[in-house]
């Protein structure tokens, strides 16, 4: 019984002394690392840069009225279109007194004129059918009678217009009626009825009645990076997406490069603004924000690899370049120059050819 005993230990220990030496053995030997490979391929790079904005119209204007009073009535509301001349509020004159004084004493001086001219006239027609006095005097009674009938005219509408605002004659133009300056849409009316309104003077803006702007008529308006501005030219495209409408893409064409910078957080950045394509079915609203994709620079049919597989060394570039297969599969390190880079892919001018491979930075297990 102890001759099996010692007869199984022996086993077991010459087992455990193989598997040992074994694992040793295989532990000391070489591992083979295997990277993920690319072919270059052909194809076109681009550099683009996105800038954030806002969508506004061309031409917005503040609609004001010309003369102060209460606003007594609306009839435009916002978001509603409205053709030039059309009227959108009516105002009550509220008239100053000394004016008014002015405007009725003027009225009483007119009339007081009138009356004597209508009796100077009666007069020297009488004197003038008899002829007792010349055509040249008469004609200048009656040239004395016309202007006073003028004056007291004028006299009446300057009153009339003081104290209501408009007069009898010009009830078509009345300043109390307040239209619109151009067509377009309504964006805001800031007022309600009963509010008082003031002119506008060399010491008050005035009030503003209506915001009007021509919405078939919209720029994007953005800020760029001085890094990237230099890149910019006139007429270059943009592609808008506005971030209430995600499903809409519009084209803009770039219109307008600010020649000085602003500062924005810190960075210097240039203003731009370019004109929107809005031949679409859905409603733009003026300040949608809005993000412009504009192409910087490019490179049609070069050979490209993802940028993930250049490693850089001070100013020069290398690629591992894939040689040999299976167990003698090697790689060489080779000088590259690059060109053009989107951020993803990476331009080849120099160094790989379409039929190489190029080792990958991620490791096969």
């Amino acid at each position: 019984m102890k001759k099996y005993i010692r007869i199984a230990i022996a086993i077991v220990i010459v087992i455990s002394f193989i598997g040992t030496f074994s694992f040793l053995y295989s532990k000391s030997q070489p591992t083979v690392t295997e990277y993920n490979e690319h072919t270059p391929v052909v194809g076109d790079i681009n550099k683009t840069t996105i800038i954030t904005g806002k969508i506004e119209p061309r031409d917005e204007v503040s609609v004001k009225p010309q003369i102060s009073g209460i606003i007594t009535a609306l009839y435009k509301e916002a978001g509603e279109h409205v053709n030039e001349g059309e009227v959108i509020a009516k105002v009550k004159v509220i008239p100053d007194m000394a004016q008014l004084s002015s405007a009725e004493s003027r009225v009483r001086s007119a009339q007081i004129t009138l009356e004597q001219a209508k009796t100077d006239y009666g007069r020297d027609e009488k004197l003038h059918k008899k002829q007792l006095i010349s055509d040249e005097a008469f004609d200048q009674t009656s040239q004395a009678l016309k202007k006073a009938k003028e004056e007291m005219k004028a006299a009446q509408d300057n009153y009339e217009i003081v104290r209501d605002g408009v007069s009898s004659s010009n009830a078509s133009a009345s300043s109390t009626l307040i239209r619109s300056t151009i067509t377009g849409i309504i964006l805001d009316v800031p007022v309600k009825v009963g509010n008082t309104v003031v002119l506008s003077n060399t010491f008050n803006d005035g009030t503003t009645i209506a915001t009007v702007a021509n919405m078939s008529d919209i720029i994007f308006r953005g800020n760029i990076d001085e890094t990237e501005v230099g890149r910019l030219e006139k007429g270059m495209q943009l592609k808008i997406k506005i971030g209430a409408l995600q499903d809409m893409e519009y084209v803009a064409n770039l219109e307008y490069i600010s020649p000085k910078a602003v500062e924005n957080n810190g960075a210097s950045q240039f203003e731009i603004k370019a004109a929107v394509d809005v031949n679409k079915g859905k409603t733009i609203r003026a300040g949608y924000s809005a993000n412009a994709e504009i192409i910087l620079a490019s490179a049609k049919g070069v050979i490209t690899l993802p940028e993930s597989t250049i490693e850089y060394d001070g100013d020069s570039t290398f690629v591992y370049i894939v040689k040999g297969a299976g167990k003698e599969k090697t790689y060489e390190r080779r000088n590259v120059v690059t060109g053009l880079s989107d951020g993803i892919n990476i331009e080849i001018k120099k160094g790989v050819t379409k039929n190489e491979k190029v080792r990958g930075t991620e490791k096969i297990q």
